[in-house]
């Protein structure tokens, strides 16, 4: 019985209870650990998403999320640590609701998701579409009366959209920024750029716009911007 003291309890003893002190210590640290809640913005990841479908929404695809965990595993949360995942397979054509539940979110382990705001999604699902659409110059400017403008054109008269096929055909022309002509007196050429009001419906090629304005006389200064 003495060997048995000597060999399992004696030999060794200083690396024992200094292993005994480390997880003595470790256990206050994690046991102090309080639990804390806290908010966080989280990206929203589709898996399985359509090739040939383009998806819009009101809202952006992210969500806020409320958790709870060990305060030391809160604050050391990464926007990259957390994910909410919307499983897109099978998707058709339209309109379609997802839930996105607690259990759609993915956290470090040790923490727990309380809630998910917005709750829902609400998505569009439109096939791609391209159109050729005008070129509208918007000049402004002052000019010396009888002044005016009597001609504007484009350069190029057209470009190409591309988008969600319902909003690309909502859409007739492509707007430059404005040109300020001020004090032409005959013809003069601006150099912008032209946009399309629809954030989700891009021009496809985009080029510089060359817009040529052309002033002369008229009647009691018509033509005025």
């Amino acid at each position: 019985m003495r060997e048995l003291f000597r060999k399992y309890v004696v030999n060794d003893l200083g690396l024992k209870i200094l292993a005994l002190a480390i997880s003595v210590g470790l256990w206050l640290v994690v046991g102090r650990d309080p639990t804390v809640e806290s908010i966080v913005t989280a990206p929203i990841e589709f898996h399985h998403a359509p090739d040939k479908l383009l998806m819009s929404s009101d809202s952006p695809f992210e969500v806020s999320v409320m958790v709870n965990g060990p305060e030391r595993t809160i604050r050391a949360m990464k926007p990259s640590d957390i994910n909410a995942i919307i499983d897109l397979a099978g998707v058709k054509p339209g309109e379609r609701t997802f839930d996105l539940l607690p259990k759609q979110i993915q956290v470090p382990r040790g923490v727990t998701v309380e809630r998910v705001v917005p709750s829902q999604m609400h998505i569009d699902f439109s096939p791609s579409a391209t159109r050729t659409v005008d070129v509208r110059p918007r000049v402004i400017g002052t000019f010396v009366t009888p002044y005016g403008i009597t001609d504007v054109t484009a350069q190029p008269a057209t470009i190409v959209i591309e988008g969600p096929e319902n909003r690309v055909k909502a859409i007739d022309t492509a707007i430059t920024d404005p040109v300020d002509a001020s004090g032409v007196v005959g013809r003069a050429t601006f150099t912008t750029h032209c946009y399309v009001p629809d954030p989700l419906v891009r021009i496809q090629h985009p080029v510089p716009i060359h817009v040529t304005v052309t002033t002369g006389k008229t009647p009691r200064g018509a033509g005025q911007p």
